[in-house]
C-alpha cells in the first residue's frame, strides 16, 4: 500500500479527514521508535514527548543539575565556604550605601558624590579583601570560583556592572549576579 505524504503541522487533522472513522491506525510520529495510535479531533494537534532512548542518560541528565547553589563549584551546603543568601548580600549593600553618605556628606557637604564614594569603595576592598565593611559586618566575602582573590582587573570589572544596578538582580541557580558571572566570582560566607 502506498503511502501518501501528510501536510506538516496538520497530520492529526488530516489523518481523521481522510479515514472518515474516530479511530486512527498508528501512524509515525517522526520520533525514533515510537509511534501514536488514538483518536484525534478535526482542528486539534496531537504532541508527543519522546521516550528517553536510554534510562541512564536520564539519570546523567538529573545528575547534571546541582541540588544546592554552588555546588556545582564543590562548595559546601551550609557553613563556612557556602553560598551567601540574597538577604545578607542586600543588608551589606545597604551597609556600605549607608556608610558611603555618611563619608561622602561628611567630605562634600553633599550626598551626590555617593556613588563615586561607593565604587571606590567597593573596587578597593573587593580587589584587596574580597570584603566590603557591609560584607565583613555580615560575615560575607567575595571570591573567584577557583578559590582566589578578585583581584584588581576583576574588581573593575565586577563594580561596574554592580553599578548599573538591575544586572546583579538578576541571578542564576548558584545566586550569581551578572556581576559575578562577568568577573567569574561568587559570595561565600566566612
Amino acid at each position: 500500500m502506498a503511502r501518501k505524504s501528510r501536510p506538516p503541522g496538520g497530520a492529526a487533522s488530516a489523518r481523521t479527514a481522510a479515514q472518515g472513522t474516530a479511530t486512527a491506525a498508528p501512524a509515525d510520529t517522526g520520533h525514533a521508535g515510537t509511534t501514536q495510535a488514538g483518536t484525534a479531533q478535526a482542528g486539534t494537534a496531537q504532541l508527543t514527548v519522546p521516550a528517553a532512548a536510554d534510562p541512564a542518560q536520564a539519570a546523567s541528565e538529573e545528575a547534571k543539575t546541582p541540588a544546592y547553589p554552588g555546588e556545582r563549584f564543590g562548595l559546601p551546603e551550609r557553613g563556612p565556604g557556602s553560598v551567601a543568601s540574597m538577604g545578607r548580600r542586600l543588608l551589606a549593600l545597604i551597609i556600605d550605601w549607608l556608610l558611603c553618605m555618611l563619608i561622602a556628606y561628611w567630605l562634600t557637604h553633599s550626598q551626590f558624590w555617593t556613588i563615586v564614594v561607593f565604587a571606590i569603595e567597593d573596587y578597593v576592598l573587593t580587589a584587596l579583601t574580597g570584603s566590603t565593611v557591609g560584607k565583613r559586618l555580615l560575615g560575607i566575602r567575595v571570591i573567584r570560583t577557583n578559590g582566589g582573590l578578585v583581584g584588581p582587573r576583576w574588581a573593575l570589572v565586577r563594580t561596574a556592572i554592580l553599578l548599573t544596578v538591575v544586572p546583579p538582580l538578576l541571578t542564576d541557580r548558584d545566586l550569581r549576579g551578572l556581576h559575578d558571572r562577568a568577573s567569574d566570582t561568587i559570595v561565600v560566607n566566612l
